[in-house]
């Protein structure tokens, strides 16, 4: 499969097999995030890879899940993230590291798809509790976290006319289906 094919399929996994993901694995994710594009340069970014039980436990805890459909959309019991990457940035090399928490994010999401595991974005954490859990030191801050593990879920993306819902929701067998915009509605090629 192509890496345009693999970006097509890729969807969010809220939902873990309970399968242990290597270490090299894990390294080797990182390895794709630090490669990113950097403003500047400047490179501000540094990761925390948590694969131990009680720690990701207490992670877990400090966690927003799928605010769209709050509370059948989060992990149940058996179905939690098998690691976490949790992406820290130091402001006194960017103040505004934004861009570079993005791209170097959605390498890991690639690389981790690569793999066959899932990812999920969570920006809605507990950040003091989570900078404190893991032990950050002072001039870095948790900005993202992604949750990782082997998918047991399958959600579907499907087109959206241009003033759809963008809501994504589960279907009465419990499959999540994710609203994108269609392609025709948001390119403007050469003029608008």
């Amino acid at each position: 499969m192509s890496l345009y094919e693999k970006i097509i399929e890729r969807r969010t996994i809220r939902k873990f097999k309970q399968d242990r993901i290597g270490k090299d694995v894990l390294r080797k994710l990182v390895n794709a995030g630090r490669l990113a594009p950097s403003a500047a340069n400047l490179q501000p970014l540094e990761y925390f890879i948590a694969d131990d039980g009680r720690l990701k436990d207490k992670i877990f805890s400090n966690l927003s899940w799928a605010g769209y459909i709050k509370p059948e959309g989060d992990p149940g019991e058996g179905e939690w993230p098998a690691a976490y990457i949790i992406i820290l940035s130091d402001s006194k090399k960017n103040a505004s590291p934004d861009r570079d928490i993005g791209a170097s994010a959605e390498n890991i999401t690639l690389a981790a798809l690569e793999e066959g595991i899932g990812c999920c974005w969570i920006g809605a954490f507990k950040k003091k509790q989570i900078d404190q859990i893991i032990g950050v030191p002072e001039n870095l801050s948790a900005e993202l976290v992604l949750a990782l593990g082997y998918p047991l879920e399958h959600p579907v993306c499907e087109d959206i006319e241009k003033d759809g819902s963008i809501k994504y929701y589960k279907d009465s067998s419990g499959r999540l289906h994710v609203p994108k915009r269609r392609l025709d509605d948001i390119v403007h090629m050469n003029s608008f």
